[in-house]
């Protein structure tokens, strides 16, 4: 999944990540990005693919959980608020459109 900040205030980033565990509400994963923050709101695309076929959907998403893991890695519990939609990997380079 790739995971980014909603909030144009914070700090950018952008976070490729696989879960670890998905429920119908939330996903839980574990990062090494330290920006995550208890209530910061995310974009969340999911399933993140590079192909130009992938049909992955983007939710706006918040945190709710970050704990420190001992491998010095975050683990981060994120609560999906709403979908917003479908989301295309669309890569036209420098083809010349009319």
């Amino acid at each position: 999944m790739r995971v980014r900040p909603s909030d144009p205030e914070k700090d950018d980033f952008e976070d490729m990540r696989g879960s670890v565990s998905v429920s119908r509400s939330g996903v839980f994963f574990q990062s090494s990005e330290p920006g995550y923050e208890v209530g910061m709101r995310l974009f969340v695309t999911m399933p993140y693919s590079q192909d130009p076929a992938s049909m992955a959907r983007e939710y706006l998403a918040e945190v709710v959980r970050r704990d420190v893991l001992p491998t010095g890695m975050f683990g981060i519990g994120i609560k999906i608020l709403m979908e917003m939609g479908i989301r295309h990997s669309y890569n036209f380079g420098s083809a010349n459109f009319r």
